[in-house]
């Protein structure tokens, strides 16, 4: 049964990662309220699951030409840097830091969402 359940649960994160809004914002909370994870395997599972997610979605982009592959590339040098940095950071940190952190940042990013000009 449980299997079923992380198989919505990857459904339901898997949408909004697939349109570029970020998947864990929506996968890392279902895991920790419904899936029982503790928050440093649910980073990691959202992490790997981005892999096939983010492979796929960038299919579709650049098929459809949304992509610049000279920014592209010029941002993934540092973003791998950077994830490299932060995993090791993420495994030095008590995972309740990590939640309350990652708290901090859902509440930051909804009053940015909503707070921001509409054009």
């Amino acid at each position: 049964m449980r299997f079923y359940l992380y198989l919505l649960l990857g459904f339901l994160g898997g949408i909004p990662a697939g349109m570029g809004m970020g998947g864990g914002t929506v996968t890392i909370p279902l895991l920790l309220l419904f899936g029982g994870v503790p928050q440093k395997i649910a980073q990691s599972a959202n992490l790997f699951a981005f892999l096939p997610t983010g492979a796929c979605a960038l299919n579709v982009h650049m098929k459809n030409g949304l992509l610049q592959k000279d920014n592209a590339v010029k941002n993934a040098i540092p973003a791998l840097v950077a994830a490299a940095a932060g995993s090791l950071l993420a495994l030095a940190l008590p995972a309740e830091f990590l939640r309350k952190t990652f708290g901090l940042f859902l509440v930051i990013l909804a009053l940015f969402t909503f707070s921001k000009n509409k054009d």
